[in-house]
C-alpha cells in the first residue's frame, strides 16, 4: 500500500515519502503548511489513490475531543422518559457516534482526516492522545470498549496558528509542505489548466512570485488563489503583455483574486505612487 501521487494532485518526492512512512509506522501523519497548499486535499488524494473511503472531521474553535468519540444526549433521554417513550430503556438510542468511532467501526481500512487541529483549544490534541495511540476508547454510558477493527490511516492538518503539545507531536510523523517553487507550481497549474500557453503561464507566475516576495505583505497569496487568478486570466483572454507592470499601477490585473485585505492593496498603491514620484 504505497502512495505515489495521482493525476489530479502533484505530490513532491518528500511528501510521498512522508505519507508512506506514516502508513508503515502506523502513526498519524501531521501535515503543516501555509493555508491553500493542499493539506486537506492530500488526505482525499491519499484515500483515492489507495482505494480507501475517507472520513473527514473538520475542527472548529468550539470542537471538543469528546465529539470525535461520541456524544450522549441526556436531555432527549430525560424528555422521552417524561413522555413515557419505550426507547428510553436503551441508552444506546441516545448516543451519537463521532468520527473516530466511525473510523474504528468501519468494515475496512479508511483514511481519517482531522482537519485544522490547531483551531481547537490547546488541550484538544492531548485529549486524543490515548485514543489515537491505542486505537480504542471506553463508552461510560454503556460500559463497552470501542476498538478499531482496522487501523485507519490518520492524517492531521495544521495551519500553524498555535503550537501543538510535545506529547502529541511525539506520536506523529511530521511533514511540512513547503510552498511550491516555480517548476512545481507549473506542474500544479498544468493539472488544472492543461494546455495553458507557456508564455502566459510564465508571465503570470513571475508576477505572482513577485507579489508573494513583496516586503510588508500581510497575507501572501496561496496556491489555491493563484489557480483562481489564472482561471480569471483565461476567462478574460488576457495576454502576457497585459500582466506586465505599466508604471502607473503596481496592482496586478484582477488583483482581488490574490490580495485579500485592504492593507495589502494600499501597500501596492503606495509602491506605485513612490515609483511615479521617482521618475
Amino acid at each position: 500500500m504505497k502512495f505515489t501521487g495521482s493525476d489530479s494532485y502533484v505530490a513532491t518526492e518528500d511528501l510521498m515519502i512522508a505519507v508512506n512512512a506514516a502508513v508503515t509506522l502506523e502513526r498519524p501523519l501531521l501535515v503543516k503548511g501555509e493555508p491553500g497548499t493542499g493539506k486537506t486535499e492530500l488526505a482525499r488524494q491519499v484515500a483515492a489513490a489507495l482505494g480507501l473511503p475517507i472520513i473527514e472531521w473538520h475542527i472548529k474553535s468550539t470542537t471538543k475531543a469528546q465529539q470525535g468519540l461520541y456524544e450522549y444526549d441526556a436531555v432527549s433521554r430525560l424528555r422521552d422518559s417524561q413522555l413515557g417513550e419505550e426507547r428510553v430503556r436503551d441508552v444506546r438510542n441516545y448516543i451519537k457516534p463521532g468520527k473516530l468511532w466511525e473510523a474504528f467501526a468501519a468494515d475496512s481500512k479508511v483514511v481519517l482526516l482531522i482537519d485544522e487541529i490547531d483551531k481547537a483549544d490547546i488541550e484538544f490534541p492531548n485529549d486524543l492522545l490515548q485514543e489515537l495511540d491505542r486505537m480504542e476508547f471506553f463508552v461510560y454510558e454503556t460500559g463497552e470498549t470501542i476498538r478499531a477493527r482496522h487501523r485507519p490511516i490518520v492524517i492531521i492538518t495544521s495551519n500553524n496558528e498555535k503550537e501543538l503539545p510535545d506529547a502529541f507531536l511525539r506520536r506523529c510523523f511530521f511533514h511540512y509542505i513547503r510552498f511550491p517553487d516555480m517548476d512545481t507550481m507549473k506542474r500544479i497549474v498544468e493539472v488544472h489548466f492543461p494546455g495553458i500557453k507557456e508564455a502566459l503561464l510564465t508571465a503570470a507566475l513571475t508576477r505572482f512570485y513577485e507579489i508573494r516576495e513583496t516586503p510588508g505583505l500581510k497575507k501572501k497569496p496561496s496556491t489555491s488563489e493563484v489557480l483562481d487568478w489564472l482561471k480569471l486570466l483565461l476567462a478574460e483572454d488576457l495576454s502576457p503583455e497585459d500582466l506586465r507592470r505599466d508604471g502607473t499601477s503596481a496592482l496586478p490585473k484582477l488583483h482581488g483574486a490574490l490580495l485579500k485585505n485592504e492593507q495589502d492593496v494600499h501597500l501596492f498603491e503606495r509602491l506605485a505612487f513612490m515609483a511615479r514620484a521617482q521618475r
